[in-house]
């Protein structure tokens, strides 16, 4: 059978693969004294607070099953726009924002009503490889642009200015615009407000668009980051999500916030690409904004701050490098060269290849070997998640120091 060959660009996603790696030794070390401890996958252990859950069993047992507007419930919109102006004093207008089937959903959405065939779209080295794999999807194409720990592994303005070309030479296709995260998988680390105006600043003086992952911005921990770049410009293309602040993963909801003359483009996609979010998550998420259950993600949200604390020295003490402190998110990108070298993992394009193996192995932690999230040094990064409970991650910790010494 021949594939298409939009489908054989898609590279493999080796975190997936290294999962399932791990948990084919966790079943071989279930019951033992180090049973597998899993830092790999950058899902909340918490899941929906009671308010939430049972407002899905209402909306089954009442039968609120059916088709949903493409735009999402009303209310749902509604309460969205309250959480923008009551958590950053953002005034979001319910009519822009679109409910999705997750943030997945909402940057297919975007790519597809915003990019040409040929389309050059720059984005940040290290960076979330499904969000290049949206671009190329749209058959756009992902231009990766290497960035380093002074720049907190993002794109500087200098950097989009210099990369950014009408009619490139040698290259197939115009730059079109931008697609960044803030707070990023997988550095956890944020775009400082200033220089994300001025990288929008060159985008909108090229008639560009400005795409930004935002799934992980409730989870920001500093105030100096914490603010959405919605605040900027109405013409910014937000991407969020209710799994991570809201720790509704599987419950596959996202939404994007768009222009007002974008809305009904974004409509008209969805209506026959997805017909509409799922119903019962819909329901289910106009609970995510009671002030119980905002008080308990608060308090969840000071737990993985308190996590990222305790873990971030601790691999620093251990010769696991972290260049720059996430200021959000639930990830540690850790320089594991010099660990790896006490391990005799020979250094090279598979170093951190390796090296997570050992560690799954060795130590029965599982991790995120860094060829996921671009091209420029992925041999010298492994990710780890903190998206555990703080006895896992201090269990790992100790595991980590009797191996490395």
């Amino acid at each position: 059978m021949k594939f298409s060959t939009r489908a054989e660009r898609i590279e493999p996603f080796y975190v997936m693969e290294v999962a399932k790696a791990a948990q084919a030794l966790a079943r071989e070390v279930a019951g033992t004294r180090e049973p597998m401890i899993f830092l790999n996958i950058g899902e909340p252990d918490f899941t929906a607070p009671p308010l939430v859950q049972e407002a899905a069993a209402r909306a089954v047992h009442n039968g609120a099953t059916q088709y949903t507007n493409a735009l999402g419930l009303d209310a749902l919109r509604e309460r969205i726009s309250g959480w923008y102006q009551s958590r950053f004093g953002v005034n979001v207008p319910a009519r822009r924002i679109v409910v999705t089937a997750g943030a997945s959903a909402a940057l297919q959405l975007a790519c597809l009503a915003l990019i040409e065939s040929g389309d050059e779209i720059l984005m940040p080295d290290p960076s979330y490889p499904c969000n290049r794999h949206f671009v190329s999807a749209a058959e756009g194409k992902a231009v990766l642009l290497p960035t380093t720990a002074a720049e907190r592994y993002q794109l500087s303005a200098d950097k989009v200015r210099a990369a950014w070309n009408e009619k490139p030479p040698g290259r197939t296709g115009k730059t079109r615009g931008v697609l960044l995260a803030s707070p990023s998988d997988p550095t956890g680390t944020s775009i400082a407000p200033d220089e994300l105006r001025r990288i929008h600043d060159v985008v909108r003086s090229h008639d560009g668009i400005t795409m930004i992952d935002e799934i992980y911005l409730g989870l920001s921990y500093e105030e100096e980051f914490g603010h959405t770049a919605l605040a900027i410009d109405d013409n910014i293309i937000s991407i969020n999500s209710f799994s991570k602040y809201f720790n509704m993963t599987g419950w596959r909801l996202g939404w994007m916030v768009v222009p007002e003359a974008m809305v009904p483009v974004v409509e008209r996609l969805a209506q026959n690409l997805f017909i509409c979010a799922s119903t019962v998550s819909q329901h289910a998420a106009l609970a995510c904004f009671e002030a119980e259950s905002i008080a308990e993600y608060e308090r969840r949200r000071a737990e993985f701050k308190a996590r990222r604390d305790f873990f971030i020295p601790a691999l620093q003490s251990l010769g696991l490098n972290v260049p720059v402190m996430p200021d959000g998110a639930f990830y540690a990108w850790a320089d594991c060269t010099q660990a790896a070298q006490r391990l005799g993992v020979p250094s090279g394009k598979n170093c951190s290849w390796d090296f997570a193996f050992e560690l799954m192995r060795r130590a029965h932690i599982a991790v995120t070997p860094g060829r996921d999230f671009g091209t420029a040094e992925p041999e010298r990064f492994i990710r780890f998640s903190t998206a555990n409970s703080m006895a896992q991650l201090q269990e790992s910790v100790e595991r980590l120091r009797k191996l490395l010494g």
